[in-house]
């Protein structure tokens, strides 16, 4: 379904992916994993088409998205939800929500309000505070509208960046709760997670990022490289 090859992104001089090689296959959750400022979000926005690489060739159902903008790309069937969640200030619940139709453009009014109330079921939170404005909910309410938005477009993979970063553990086994939910409905998720052990539980294979490079590829099934993985982390 996507897969990076030799990969090179700057910022400016500074040279943050150096080579990057990956691939997620359909209905797959990957996790990329990796101490902070190595190289993880850059990858996520690369793909997402906030920052264009240098070099190096993405693809998406055998699609070129060198040189596509992010939001082509969000038209073509990846979400991205960002750490900081971008809920829009001003705006409601229901408002938030509204603006993720803009990544499918052609909906007809009577399929956005269908696909409003799909939502509110699955999320029924966001459906019990859609008037509230979204900058006032819960760091944990903020991260389920933040995926909510971003599945108003039917998205086919799923790129997710620290969902659970600050949470209360109450609120990160409903966050992951989601995501298994997500995966098993048939979406592809690629996942940056700093709770490594509790993201293995989710995913079925794992690259490790450091200084800009995979440096380790592996199934989150077998226990050696599950260890191994720890272990580099941990170092």
């Amino acid at each position: 379904m996507l897969e990076l090859r030799d990969v090179h992104t700057h910022y400016g001089l500074s040279h943050v992916l150096q080579g990057i090689d990956l691939h997620v296959g359909q209905g797959e959750v990957i996790g990329l994993f990796g101490r902070n400022g190595v190289g993880k979000t850059t990858v996520m926005k690369t793909i997402a088409g906030w920052v264009q690489p240098s070099q190096g060739k993405i693809h998406f159902e055998s699609r070129a998205l060198t040189g596509v903008t992010a939001d082509q790309v969000s038209h073509l069937g990846i979400g991205f939800v960002p750490e900081d969640r971008r809920i829009f200030p001003g705006l409601t619940v229901e408002e938030n929500l509204g603006l993720g139709f803009m990544q499918a453009p052609g909906v007809s009014r009577a399929e956005r309000q269908k696909k409003l109330e799909a939502i509110y079921t699955r999320f029924p939170r966001l459906a019990d505070r859609r008037r509230q404005m979204g900058t006032t909910l819960s760091g944990g309410e903020q991260q389920m509208l933040a995926i909510a938005r971003v599945l108003t477009g039917a998205p086919k993979l799923l790129l997710i960046d620290e969902p659970t970063e600050g949470l209360a553990p109450m609120i990160v086994e409903d966050i992951f709760a989601l995501m298994r939910e997500l995966a098993e409905s048939g979406i592809s998720i690629l996942l940056v997670e700093q709770n490594v052990h509790l993201a293995l539980g989710l995913t079925d294979r794992f690259y490790l990022v450091e200084r800009g490079q995979i440096t380790l590829a592996g199934s989150a099934h077998e226990d050696s490289a599950r260890t191994e993985l720890i272990e580099r982390i941990s170092v």
